[in-house]
């Protein structure tokens, strides 16, 4: 009799702690984030991670933020669930990309994957959640083929490089009818990684369709010690135009070398990466003057998007007072879109959020960064994305681009290295 009653205790609370344990999962979200916090790039991936802490913070908590998931605590569709990020640092590597995305869905339980700013690590990370039938949201990688792969469960909410560089083009159209000047000639300088080689790619087509001269395309080594002969290439060639894809360090030794070649293009027109790292302006000082980069963000734009200013507060809670930059502002609004997917879908099935990503319909009003909204088209992607352009002048970023948010004239041709001393 004790023995059944026994057995009879003991199974009674392994019920009990089952359904327990249910009810825990119930109310919680968890979402997997691929993220660079060491090596080069180590502060973008930190300053992304703070993004993502906010956002987070925001929607666990009630705040007075007029957008999406601010005024509630937890998921309000997931009668007020709570979300829980696993972050993990990739290094930058595809391989650690993918055997982190395997370990978050095979040992993690994750509902979602998101990250991971390295286009070769999204590459090799959202093949595994397209396998295990996770949905993967990403808000800064800007390879184009990402949403070329026919893949069913991948989302990016930022404009990849084929729309920069649309955006950079049309600014170059605009430019020279405005200003009655003519820019004829280009050279393009990239890293051999997916980013740079898909990067270069797009550009030489612009260059081609718009008729321009394409006097060099020099590929290098992201991890090289030397762009010497590559600098002197450029010098010998002198493009009106300068494009370079570069990471962090790489840009610096371009910077560095260009320098003590005395080269100097007339514009210098960069797809972001080195050229918006938190540090840029800072470490390179009067190096950084005249340097155009494409982004879908900057501070100055706070007057015209309500809600920056207040996020970027909250941001510097996490960031250990840095301010809000090209990427952390896309990996806030990117993984907002995710978690409004997850309220919208009412469940932490992968299918029923995939649904509701590809519903997903976000006026500008709601976002931090000048799209025009978020909606995807059949690819995954962001439809209604939009860049500007900012130069560095005076030691601080200022937008350029579209001329209707411009804060600054251009300043063409872009000061030489003996301006800058």
């Amino acid at each position: 009799m004790k023995i059944k009653i026994t057995s009879f205790l003991f199974a009674s609370i392994f019920a009990f702690s089952s359904l327990f344990a249910n009810i825990v999962k119930a109310n919680e979200v968890k979402i997997g984030v691929l993220l660079p916090l060491t090596g080069p790039v180590a502060q973008i991936g930190l300053d992304a991670k703070a993004a993502i802490e906010t956002a987070v913070d925001i929607i666990n908590n009630k705040t007075d933020l007029n957008i999406p998931l601010a005024k509630t605590e937890g998921l309000p569709g997931l009668k007020g669930a709570k979300i829980k990020v696993v972050i993990v640092d990739h290094q930058g590597k595809p391989e650690i990309g993918q055997g982190e995305a395997e370990r978050l869905i095979n040992n993690e339980k994750v509902h979602a994957l998101f990250g991971a700013y390295f286009s070769g690590v999204t590459a090799t990370s959202s093949l595994v959640a397209e396998r295990a039938g996770i949905p993967f949201v990403n808000g800064s990688s800007s390879s184009p083929a990402l949403t070329e792969r026919g893949l069913k469960y991948f989302f990016r909410v930022s404009p990849h490089d084929g729309q920069f560089t649309k955006l950079m083009f049309d600014f170059l159209d605009e430019f020279q009818k405005k200003k009655n000047i003519k820019i004829s000639s280009a050279s393009i300088l990239h890293e051999d990684s997916a980013f740079g080689t898909d990067s270069a790619t797009t550009q030489e087509k612009f260059i081609n369709d718009k008729k321009y001269k394409l006097l060099d395309k020099i590929t290098y080594n992201a991890k090289a010690t030397s762009l010497s002969s590559e600098v002197q290439k450029l010098k010998a060639s002198n493009a009106d135009l300068l494009l370079p894809s570069s990471y962090t360090a790489d840009t610096y030794l371009f910077l560095k070398t260009a320098k003590e070649l005395d080269y100097n293009p007339k514009m210098l027109l960069a797809q972001n990466a080195g050229y918006t790292d938190p540090a840029f302006v800072s470490t390179a000082g009067k190096d950084a003057e005249g340097a155009i980069t494409r982004s879908p963000y900057n501070d100055d734009l706070a007057k015209r998007i309500p809600n920056l200013s207040k996020v970027n507060e909250l941001f510097k809670k996490k960031s250990n007072g840095r301010d809000l930059s090209d990427v952390p502002a896309r990996e806030f609004t990117a993984f907002m879109v995710l978690a409004d997917a997850i309220n919208r879908a009412g469940s932490t099935n992968p299918d029923k959020i995939r649904d509701a990503l590809i519903k997903t319909n976000i006026p500008a009003k709601d976002l931090i960064v000048p799209y025009e909204g978020v909606r995807f088209d059949a690819k995954g992607q962001n439809e209604l994305q939009r860049g500007i352009l900012m130069q560095v002048q005076n030691g601080k970023y200022c937008t350029i681009y579209p001329f209707t948010f411009a804060a600054c004239e251009v300043k063409y041709p872009m000061p030489t290295w003996a301006q800058k001393k």
